[in-house]
């Protein structure tokens, strides 16, 4: 285990804050020659699951039917941390992140999607979070469930 996860881990409360308030998220598939795939996207913790969406085609959909193991990160990082005596190389981060794996897998219960989905609008525009989402645009749209098998954060301050 590296020293910082040791020493700067994120609580359950501070990294469960983490994933609700970060903007963007990185999701990394497998390519079917086993080299990574990484695509930023937006997402909502829900459930001890993080959600994605986005469209119903293309190379990470394809990578999720193919195999369903993932990859999951997102990070806030706060400011810089200056050395005092102005030593470029002892300049540091103030940040969190959290790092996660598990298991995608394409939501195909409607209700399920639509909930999601609206948290997705409150979460990126809430001056429409009460607007009804047109069944045909939650039909339409992919969402992706990453069951985590794994999650961890670290910070520094």
């Amino acid at each position: 285990m590296q020293y910082r996860m040791k020493t700067h881990h994120l609580s359950d409360e501070r990294l469960h804050d983490l994933l609700t308030r970060t903007q963007t998220g990185s999701m990394a598939t497998l390519n079917e020659d086993g080299t990574p795939y990484n695509t930023p996207v937006h997402f909502v913790y829900l459930n001890e699951n993080i959600y994605v969406h986005g469209l119903p085609k293309g190379q990470k959909i394809d990578n999720i039917n193919r195999n369903s193991k993932v990859g999951f990160t997102a990070f806030d990082m706060q400011g810089l941390l200056l050395d005092e005596n102005g030593k470029p190389c002892d300049t540091n981060t103030k940040y969190e992140s959290v790092i996660a794996t598990g298991n995608a897998a394409l939501v195909e219960n409607l209700e399920e999607k639509k909930t999601v989905l609206q948290k997705i609008v409150g979460k990126y525009t809430p001056h429409l979070a009460e607007m009804p989402l047109p069944e045909n645009m939650v039909k339409g749209t992919a969402v992706i469930r990453i069951s985590t098998t794994e999650l961890t954060g670290k910070y520094y301050e």
